[in-house]
């Protein structure tokens, strides 16, 4: 899985062999259930047990933002700063040539779509920053600019960061997302 190293793979297994039969049994009952059960949101493709997630069906989210990611990880990963009260758009991945991934397997056509008939003010990128992030965001920004104002979240060094340790990349990236201050 990823995420676990093969020694936690390991002490899961052996935790999972020392547990009686019935309760193995109801945690892979719970897992299929989910596997199941969960499947994507029709507006904004996060995550949903329902045809519309909660985060799209709360009324409360203010819809002229769309926060527009590569997959429902980053999507809770902003939702945790609790600072985003926009809506969001879950991409299902990024434009890799090199892995045979084009905007045509990305749900890019139903972004267009949303941006187009919804009355949106603002697009922000929130990709990695990677090559295929950078592939992605040029690609949509210039899908996205006939239909309105298309920004991207800011990079740079991390909390705590040393100017010492960080490349160049990050370096420029940070002096390009400068801002004033007072």
């Amino acid at each position: 899985m990823p995420g676990i190293g093969p020694r936690t793979a390991q002490r899961l297994a052996l935790h999972l062999l020392r547990q009686p039969e019935e309760r193995v049994r109801s945690f892979a009952d719970a897992m299929l259930a989910a596997k199941s059960q969960v499947g994507q949101c029709q507006k904004c493709f996060h995550l949903s047990a329902d045809p519309i997630c909660e985060i799209c069906r709360n009324e409360g989210r203010d819809s002229e933002f769309l926060c527009v990611v590569a997959d429902s990880r980053d999507l809770l990963a902003l939702e945790r700063t609790k600072e985003f009260k926009g809506l969001y758009h879950v991409l299902g991945g990024l434009i890799s040539p090199m892995d045979g991934v084009g905007p045509e397997i990305l749900n890019v056509s139903s972004l267009v779509k949303r941006v187009d008939a919804d009355d949106v003010d603002e697009v922000i990128l929130a990709l990695t920053p990677s090559v295929e992030g950078d592939t992605t965001s040029l690609y949509l920004a210039r899908l996205l600019k006939p239909f309105t104002k298309v920004s991207r979240i800011a990079y740079g060094l991390p909390v705590g960061g040393e100017l010492e340790y960080a490349d160049e990349v990050t370096l420029t990236r940070a002096l390009e997302g400068r801002q004033t201050l007072g």
